[in-house]
């Protein structure tokens, strides 16, 4: 499972830069888990979480992404920020990139801005 996180980490970076974001870190490990992707859009410090699902029998790769993981990332984020002291002043979004179906023909789906922090 671990490689075809990767994968698709890979691919949603790389579609990313296409659309003009430029990558900053990549898994950033923390105690309340890991950042996939940090990236930047313009200003914007984007914060981006790659989920994919290859069934949709427990809801699609969107919905795993429930309040609880939102927290986490959220609180995740905060300690990249504090990390990274000279983008703690810039505007933040948090992004969603899923992949739904097998790994061959799964499709990319970006949600921007797609939950709040507070």
């Amino acid at each position: 499972m671990r490689v075809a996180g990767a994968l698709f980490e890979q691919r949603a970076c790389d579609a990313l830069q296409q659309a003009g974001l430029s990558l900053l870190a990549r898994n950033f490990n923390t105690r309340h888990g890991e950042l996939d992707l940090v990236m930047r859009h313009g200003d914007t410090v984007v914060f981006v979480e790659v989920r994919h699902r290859v069934r949709a029998t427990h809801g699609d790769a969107a919905s795993s992404v429930t309040a609880a993981k939102q927290a986490r990332l959220i609180s995740a984020a905060q300690l990249w920020l504090a990390a990274h002291p000279r983008h703690a002043q810039r505007p933040c979004r948090f992004d969603v990139v899923c992949y739904d179906g097998p790994v061959e023909g799964a499709r990319m789906s970006w949600w921007r801005d797609a939950f709040q922090a507070g």
